[in-house]
């Protein structure tokens, strides 16, 4: 194997190790795929959605996907405060990603069913 050969693939294990630790967490396509189709949204309606995560999880994949810049927090001044979060214009380059999981889980789904 050449140089060149082994530095590309040592560049691309290295590129998607990095998509899948920025990714990883049980949550942060959940938490992507809902902001995408609902728009902001406060920490309550996000916790909603994902039916079975606890606060201080989500709490800690927002912390992340914030840290990451694939989302934005503005606390809002209203009496409780709320806090919403949204996409950044940096989390649409996620969306390939996500729908090609969507459309892989939906074709497992069914490939299991059929079994």
């Amino acid at each position: 194997m050449s140089n060149k050969k082994r530095d590309i693939d040592k560049e691309t294990i290295l590129a998607l190790k990095d998509s899948i630790e920025l990714l990883s967490g049980k949550w942060k396509f959940c938490i992507l795929q809902n902001l995408r189709v609902h728009g902001t949204m406060r920490f309550k309606d996000l916790q909603e959605m994902a039916h079975r995560i606890s606060p201080k999880v989500l709490s800690k994949e927002l912390q992340e996907l914030e840290g990451n810049l694939l989302i934005t927090r503005t606390v809002n001044n209203t009496k409780p405060v709320t806090v919403s979060y949204a996409l950044t214009a940096y989390a649409k380059d996620t969306e390939e990603v996500v729908n090609a999981l969507i459309k892989f889980g939906l074709k497992h789904r069914d490939k299991i069913k059929a079994k």
